[in-house]
């Protein structure tokens, strides 16, 4: 496991704090604290600036003041350094697909210095009392990591209380995971039977007069208790899917009953898992059916409501709130694995097309099913760009009269065999489109 260090300049009250590119492969577009990875041969303090750390933390110590003036051009032997404390470290929890054990500080500054960016890494900066952002963010204007909020918390809670106490937020022995990414979101992240290497699928709630609580799939009995458990002091006015597949809805019905709540989806998504699962699948359970633009619930007085994002499935509704600060995009893409897109409820034109709609929309927060949200659309541009490029790829290779099995072999050389059927659906999916432009 690598590991990272964290620095929270402070001045008069105020934190320096960083909005990382929505370009970033880690934590892209979040709010967070200037910092980064610890170099596997990173060069240890000289005996002036190890005075400032613990002597078994010289290595992260380094790595903080290489960090701090390669992202902000901050020298920390400037003269303008009154302290520094080392609050605690916490390792990224096992539902992350990068997983780090992070270290934080605080440096607290005698003056406020002149910082220079790295843009490349860095969208913006700003100083800011952590009361304010605090507020800023329960308006769904930030996406952070929880240590971050957890720290905030802890702060206000109790400002100047150091160390801070890096517990998990969760009994992972009763409860699933559950993160808050933005204010007005609950994220939990069950186990559930879904594609591989995903192993979770995300569910959320959200929502003022009308609690909402989204695609609820944990795997088994076990997991759904421990579900229960969880959302066991929220109140949950409607169940709502956003498409058909299992790894969507399973023991969904039974949390339903539980609640004793209605459930909504679309029409397509009604239809399909009434066909594959049975006419008595939904028994004792209110139905309402949506439709793309209609109003799921409102936060604040904001209007949430739906988006057909088809082709991966032909039902899907995306969930955004009217701002656009924030849109749940279901399987339109993961940060986890990759998209399968294929027949019968697949459909790859309508699958580049409803990329391209959510891109021309732009929403500030972009959220998966299957791994963690992101700043901006800049994964979705890569990854249509990646699909148009697979695409060429594939005409390429019908015109040298290859099979679909052939192309397999050359497309996905690299892949575990187990993932075949998958790649075959999508070459398909691919070949189907090129046909019917053609």
């Amino acid at each position: 496991m690598r590991q990272s260090v964290l620095g929270i300049l402070e001045f008069d009250g105020e934190f320096l704090f960083i909005k990382r590119q929505t370009h970033l492969n880690v934590f892209p577009g979040y709010t967070s604290f200037p910092g980064g990875k610890v170099d596997r041969e990173e060069k240890i303090l000289s005996k002036t600036m190890a005075k400032n750390f613990e002597q078994d933390l010289s290595k992260v110590g380094s790595a903080l003041i290489r960090e701090l003036y390669e992202e902000l051009e901050f020298d920390i032997t400037n003269g303008l350094l009154k302290e520094v404390k080392y609050l605690g470290k916490v390792i990224t929890p096992d539902f992350n697909p990068v997983r780090f054990e992070n270290f934080y500080f605080l440096l607290s500054l005698k003056a406020k210095p002149e910082v220079k960016v790295d843009k490349n890494e860095i969208a913006e900066h700003f100083w800011i009392k952590p009361e304010l952002l605090m507020k800023s963010y329960e308006k769904g204007e930030h996406l952070v990591v929880p240590p971050m909020l957890l720290l905030l918390k802890t702060y206000l809670n109790n400002p100047g209380k150091f160390p801070f106490d890096f517990k998990p937020i969760y009994n992972d022995k009763t409860e699933v995971p559950h993160i808050y990414p933005i204010g007005p979101i609950t994220q939990l992240l069950p186990l559930s039977h879904t594609f591989p290497p995903a192993n979770r699928t995300n569910s959320f709630i959200f929502g003022d007069k009308r609690r909402v609580l989204v695609d609820p799939s944990p795997m088994n009995e076990g997991e759904t208790n421990k579900f229960l458990k969880t959302i066991e002091n929220q109140v949950i006015d409607l169940i709502f899917l956003t498409h058909h597949h299992p790894d969507h809805h399973e023991f969904a019905v039974d949390i339903a009953k539980n609640l004793n709540i209605s459930m909504g989806m679309s029409e397509d998504t009604h239809q399909r898992i009434l066909v594959k699962w049975g006419e008595d699948y939904f028994k004792d359970i209110p139905i309402e059916l949506f439709k793309c633009g209609e109003l799921l619930t409102e936060i604040n007085g904001e209007k949430i409501l739906l988006l057909h994002t088809p082709g991966h499935d032909e039902g899907q509704l995306s969930i955004y709130s009217e701002s656009l600060s924030w849109m749940i995009v279901s399987d339109l893409i993961q940060t986890v694995g990759t998209v399968v897109i294929g027949e019968p409820e697949g459909d790859m034109k309508k699958y580049f097309n409803s990329l391209e709609k959510v891109i021309s929309m732009n929403p500030r927060v972009v959220i998966p099913s299957h791994g963690i949200a992101m700043g901006g659309v800049d994964k979705l541009r890569v990854t249509l760009e990646h699909r148009k490029m697979r695409e060429n790829k594939i005409k390429d290779l019908i015109k040298d009269q290859k099979t679909p099995e052939e192309m397999l072999k050359v497309i996905y050389a690299d892949i575990d065999e187990r993932l075949y059927p998958y790649a075959r659906k999508t070459i398909a999916a691919h070949i189907k489109k090129i046909k019917d432009e053609s």
